[in-house]
């Protein structure tokens, strides 16, 4: 990853869903269509997780840059991870603000 603030948040997202009890299953999962930031399970549904982390919200929310283009290529990648398997699966979003010393997380499902 090549900042150091998506980095961060990555493993405040992960940390975020490890005490919320869900298994990691992939980090930066890497298809042809784009990557996968986390896939974790928990009550045996996948969920496939988008971060999104901001020090600001002079531009918006980090899930609101989330476009049709960057949809496509989560749905494609979930595709590719799944290969036709019949799974019950979620995409989700945490967008994390960061302000100061502190990190706001919020986690969306369903949202597209």
């Amino acid at each position: 990853m090549k900042n150091s603030l998506g980095r961060i948040g990555e493993e405040k997202a992960v940390r975020f869903l490890k005490e919320n009890k869900f298994k990691i299953l992939e980090r930066n999962y890497r298809t042809p269509f784009g990557e996968i930031d986390i896939i974790a399970e928990k009550l045996k549904t996948l969920y496939f997780v988008e971060v999104k982390t901001r020090s600001s919200v002079l531009f918006g929310r980090g899930s609101e840059a989330i476009g049709e283009t960057k949809i496509s290529h989560i749905k494609n990648s979930i595709d590719f991870y799944l290969k036709g398997r019949d799974v019950d699966y979620k995409i989700a979003v945490i967008d994390i603000l960061k302000s100061g010393d502190t990190f706001e997380i919020n986690f969306f499902t369903d949202i597209f």
